[in-house]
């Protein structure tokens, strides 16, 4: 494999490696949401029972105890980056990178002091320090975290079978590698002082273009879609999530930096009294209020073109494959299911799709709307929306009807107008499809091996939240008549030797499946 490729699956990898922080911290911030609103002085006044000392108490209680992971991201990160970035003894290298994070602030405490630059305690923020676990460091925030993962990642592939002389033993194996991660970790606490400035500024430089008053949101919004099919969008979104890309804020005394922590503070801690509330539609525009637009309209009008433009002996098991996918976006901000049933055969309606959702962004950031959070469902709708006062709720209803309008006649002509092959539109797409929807994940499994050419000729298996992700020895030998039987959605390469093939929600239950079967531990049904 060539160093590029190789690179190009490692970002890939890197990419999907973010969604396990990303996916805990989305419903416990709807927690926090509910919580956090609850206990609004403007909510007590609407529903006195609110009051009431004991169920105040215990939604004080929650919301606190639901904030401990709100103030430990980067460790969060560093877990996660650690477990999908390695590819043998994850449980080690996550152990170790909960290890390296701590040696990594400990190390930039101890450069701060050594160099003479430990800030006093009102000065810390002035210079980009922070106290994190109780200890005085560069705040490196949720990079710190991934700096640790990634080295405890590579280091558990490297040495995670590694042999000692006799004496040494004990300390070889799985065992060298937390003690391996730390003494890299404190070679790399030491060099990043040096290079942090450059980095700071680097990402500050890109801020001014992505916090651009109004087109910043049109480009991060546009990208984030264009990187759906290389699996990189988490990449893009955690860069302004949680870095000095997202911006440098100063809220209620305190400087925070990316779009996240900023949430944080405003939403679930000061809320919609303080003054800081006001900041919401600069940080909004960036999150969800975006994603509900196209999940309660969009894709919903995407899903309805589909069906009526179906070929009649089709409309039944398209109506029912269309409703789910649409109430897998609707209920669950799963996107990919709906958008890889066009994007590949016909990528002009999705550079529409995904210049209109950057145009959405524009308008409801000119419309002040400061609703939403991470996710786009219609329960984050509800409770970042309807639940907290001066959101601007209804710009979303304002925008949604003549956006999910415009979708459904642009799709409908296009793919009449283009016999676009969407499904429905093939008279043998459907024939093996039902597997899914009987959830006969262990035949499906079996169409995959085959249809990649058997288990000899794969080499890695690994999923996201809507798709498989596999090494392949031969790329050639991939049968993609047969590999459709399975019922996938959409099969593309981003890399000669990398498959994805994409089956939405099911795709964990057909990854342990298929682990099964590769194992050849699965029995026929």
């Amino acid at each position: 494999m060539s160093r590029r490729k190789k690179f190009n699956e490692n970002i890939q990898r890197f990419g999907r490696s973010l969604l396990l922080p990303i996916a805990v911290m989305a419903p416990v911030g709807m927690v926090l949401g509910i919580s956090g609103a609850l206990v609004q002085s403007y909510m007590i006044e609407r529903l006195p029972f609110l009051g009431n000392p004991i169920l105040n108490t215990i939604l004080v209680s929650l919301r606190d105890i639901a904030n401990i992971v709100f103030a430990n991201i980067p460790l969060m990160f560093a877990m996660g980056v650690a477990y999908g970035m390695s590819r043998n003894q994850k449980g080690i290298a996550v152990f170790a990178s909960v290890l390296s994070y701590l040696v990594l602030l400990t190390t930039m405490n101890v450069w701060l002091k050594v160099s003479g630059t430990l800030a006093d305690a009102e000065d810390m923020a002035n210079v980009g320090q922070a106290m994190v676990l109780g200890i005085q460091t560069l705040r490196l925030d949720a990079l710190g975290g991934i700096i640790s993962g990634l080295i405890a990642a590579a280091v558990a592939d490297r040495f995670y079978d590694l042999e000692l002389p006799l004496a040494l033993a004990f300390f070889g194996g799985t065992r060298s590698v937390p003690i391996i991660s730390m003494g890299l970790t404190m070679v790399v606490g030491i060099i990043i002082p040096f290079f942090w400035q450059f980095i700071t500024n680097g990402l500050i430089k890109l801020s001014s273009i992505l916090l651009n008053k109004p087109f910043g949101s049109f480009i991060f919004i546009t990208m984030n879609r264009l990187l759906i099919p290389f699996g990189l969008h988490h990449v893009w979104n955690s860069m302004i999530r949680f870095t000095a890309a997202g911006g440098t804020y100063t809220i209620a005394g305190e400087t925070v930096v990316g779009i996240m922590p900023a949430l944080n503070k405003i939403i679930f801690e000061l809320g919609p009294s303080h003054e800081s509330w006001s900041l919401l539609p600069e940080l909004t525009r960036f999150g969800s209020q975006n994603q509900m637009i196209m999940t309660m309209f969009a894709l919903p009008a995407i899903g309805l073109a589909i069906y009526k433009t179906a070929f009649d002996e089709n409309k039944k098991f398209v109506k029912g494959m269309v409703i789910t996918m649409v109430l897998t976006a609707f209920l669950g901000n799963v996107t990919e299911p709906v958008e890889f049933s066009f994007l590949f055969i016909a990528p002009l309606l999705f550079l529409f799709h995904s210049v209109a959702m950057g145009i959405v962004s524009v308008i409801l950031f000119l419309m002040n709307t400061a609703v939403g959070y991470i996710r786009g469902t219609v329960f984050d709708f509800i409770i970042f929306g309807l639940m907290y006062e001066n959101t601007r709720w209804y710009n979303i209803i304002l925008v949604g009807v003549p956006v999910f309008i415009l979708y459904y006649i642009v799709f409908k002509w296009a793919i009449e107008k283009w016999n676009v092959p969407t499904p429905g539109r093939e008279t043998d797409s459907f024939s093996h499809s039902r597997l899914l929807e009987e959830r006969k994940y262990g035949e499906i499994a079996g169409i995959i091996v085959a249809a990649l050419g058997g288990r000899e000729n794969i080499t890695h298996v690994d999923n996201c939240i809507t798709r498989l992700r596999i090494d392949l020895l031969d790329n050639k030998k991939v049968d993609r008549d047969l590999l459709r039987e399975s019922g996938t959605s959409g099969v593309f390469f981003p890399s000669s030797k990398h498959i994805h093939i994409v089956f939405g929600p099911h795709v964990e239950f057909i990854k342990n499946a298929l682990d099964r079967e590769l194992k050849g531990e699965l029995e026929s049904n």
